[in-house]
């Protein structure tokens, strides 16, 4: 592993079973991908496409079904919860819905206090305000806010509450989970612009993972693209939107809406067709063969390789071969 890595993933698979075990949801399937330290890597798709399912099991939420996890030099991918512990504290989660991922029952002060207590950085909540109050400023709250309950926040409020509470003990890596889809777009800027700001200050990773490519485009340093499980192309932010190579990715890009009419009509899509297939039988050979306009014969036999190509372009298709 290189010593500037944050996070390596290496053929992360995450299956569940379905009632009695008989079936399996193949929600995430041989991921590999790497997470330079200081830089911010997208994960994009359609919903279901199972960008969530690893994000939770890279952070140990779910246990993997196979695969390897490397953090910074640690293999954390067998470790048991009580030696996942001192490792928590560095990566963290902001989760997408900022309502349901706060207790309720504690005020946003002790929300944010929690995780310091948790690891020890503090013994009491009296040396935790030390840490709490700044931090609320930091977030664009202010200390009144402490004796809230969540319920008082608007969800944009809400959601710097959560930032807050991840950030809190300064981590090396935030695994972002859509945390701006909920959000009205000015609040989605602002939340945007924190998260861009403490990363320039504190040097930490993020993995972020979102639906609006435009928004990926703007705070993502290499953008990763998954389909049903599989991740189907990876390279630089700016070399993705000018030379996307999957057909997968140019319908992606082709159905972000500009909001120019003249150029909109001029604009030549390359639009998804068909439903997502179904990820208990996933197709056989190239996942997307089903919905692809370019597709061959060879792409229902056999699944392709991601080759990685001059550019350091990454891509999964038999249309490079």
């Amino acid at each position: 592993m290189s010593e500037y890595n944050m996070l390596e993933v290496n053929n992360l698979t995450k299956h569940y079973k379905v009632g009695a075990g008989k079936q399996v949801v193949h929600a995430v399937d041989n991921v590999s991908f790497c997470l330079e330290k200081g830089r911010t890597l997208g994960l994009v798709g359609e919903s279901g496409c199972g960008k969530s399912s690893c994000a939770r099991t890279i952070i140990r939420i779910y246990e993997p079904t196979s695969g390897q996890i490397i953090l910074g030099e640690q293999d954390i991918t067998t470790l048991s919860q009580k030696q996942l512990k001192p490792i928590r504290k560095k990566m963290q989660m902001i989760f997408q819905d900022p309502y349901a991922s706060l207790n309720a029952r504690m005020t946003v002060r002790d929300i944010i206090a929690e995780p310091l207590l948790a690891h020890k950085v503090v013994r009491t909540k009296e040396e935790a305000n030390d840490y709490v109050y700044p931090m609320l400023e930091r977030v664009g709250l202010t200390k009144e806010h402490a004796n809230r309950y969540a319920h008082e926040f608007s969800g944009g409020q809400r959601q710097r509450v959560g930032i807050a509470r991840a950030l809190v003990l300064q981590p090396d890596l935030v695994i972002c989970d859509e945390p701006i889809s909920a959000l009205d777009v000015s609040i989605q800027a602002q939340v945007i612009n924190l998260l861009k700001d403490y990363q320039e200050e504190q040097g930490l990773s993020y993995l972020f993972i979102a639906h609006d490519l435009s928004m990926v485009r703007y705070v993502s340093d290499d953008v990763g693209v998954m389909y049903l499980g599989n991740l189907v192309e990876m390279c630089e932010s700016n070399e993705i939107y000018k030379n996307p190579l999957h057909p997968y990715t140019k319908g992606l890009l082709g159905g972000i809406p500009i909001p120019n009419p003249k150029l909109a009509r001029q604009k030549i899509t390359s639009s998804i067709e068909g439903d997502l297939p179904s990820p208990i039988n996933p197709p056989s050979g190239c996942r997307f063969h089903t919905r692809c306009p370019y597709a061959k014969s060879i792409c229902s036999e056999a699944a392709p390789d991601m080759k990685i190509l001059e550019s350091g372009h990454s891509v999964a298709c038999h249309l490079y071969e």
